[in-house]
């Protein structure tokens, strides 16, 4: 990688947007610098809080691994504003980085997990019985989420306790009933890439469940995954193409997307997530991906005026 404060002549540069945690990115991030290199692009890690960061000196921001951004979500969002070649762009990030875009799929249709929201300063008592979890609006990976089986005496106060840590915090709630097929079945990822005709899909992986018990406050926003490619369904495809229709300002801009979905009680899939900031697009599990990634960024390129 090159230096950021050194500009490079005669190629176009891209910015690999990441945080001070991860200065070389996420292993699976790195996978697409070779092909990038080998289009003649210079990519290069940069911290999107680095206050020697001269933005304006790239042809493409590409938001990749920002993921302490969650307890400084206005921050973020505000310096998402100040670079007008970020992709995804800065009103997409203010959008889906607040999982209250669940409620305005949901309302168009697209079938989604159901949640209830609970405000800071809000009550809230628990259910008498089911498993639930409990998480931030905003967050990234699973920090500050929990699993509760609200039958448990143990488990019901734990999860008062969890609403009402995220409520001194002043960070909006969300409570979903846990979807028992992910135990069995995983979630499934379906990847989703820029191309010269759209967004296009890329490839698909299962997640195995993550999950296991209260979440008892300790600071951890990286938990290991077991990833495995997977073939996506018919079913499955038709539900993230609901999804996208929906996304402001249309899916066709977007550089990337992501679609997490589960089976539901019935067996049919749900969202659970539409990630559109700094997903990890799992590039290392699907032969081809790193290349179709650098393609895609290769297309945002040709985008910008």
């Amino acid at each position: 990688m090159t230096n950021h404060h050194q500009p490079t002549r005669g190629e176009p540069r891209v910015a690999l947007v990441t945080c001070t945690d991860l200065p070389h990115l996420d292993p699976d991030d790195r996978l697409v610098l070779a092909p990038l290199a080998a289009r003649g692009i210079a990519a290069e890690a940069v911290s999107w809080d680095d206050p020697a960061a001269d933005w304006s000196a790239y042809d493409l921001v590409v938001l990749r691994s920002p993921w302490d951004y969650a307890l400084r979500r206005d921050e973020f969002v505000a310096w998402a504003q100040t670079v007008p070649t970020l992709v995804n762009a800065a009103d997409v990030v203010r959008w889906n980085t607040d999982k209250r875009y669940l409620a305005e799929l949901s309302g168009a249709g697209v079938p989604t997990v159901p949640t209830a929201w609970v405000a800071p300063g809000q009550s809230w008592a628990p259910a008498d019985s089911g498993e639930y979890v409990i998480k931030p609006a905003v967050s990234a990976g699973s920090q500050d989420t929990g699993r509760y089986d609200l039958a448990d005496p143990e488990h019901r106060e734990l999860a008062v306790r969890h609403v009402r840590r995220l409520s001194d915090g002043g960070r909006v709630t969300m409570v979903q009933p846990y979807l028992e097929a992910v135990d069995v079945v995983g979630e499934t990822a379906l990847l989703f890439l820029a191309g010269a005709d759209g967004l296009a899909f890329s490839h698909a992986i299962r997640k195995g469940p993550m999950l296991t018990g209260p979440d008892l406050g300790v600071d951890g926003l990286y938990k290991p995954e077991e990833i495995t490619p997977r073939t996506a369904t018919p079913e499955q495809l038709a539900v993230a193409d609901r999804t996208l229709a929906v996304v402001p300002g249309g899916r066709d801009r977007l550089l990337y997307a992501r679609v997490d979905l589960i089976p539901g009680p019935d067996g049919s899939p749900v969202l659970v997530e539409l990630e559109l900031t700094e997903p990890s697009l799992f590039i290392g599990h699907a032969d081809g991906a790193p290349d179709r990634l650098a393609d895609a960024i290769v297309t945002q390129l040709a985008r910008r005026p």
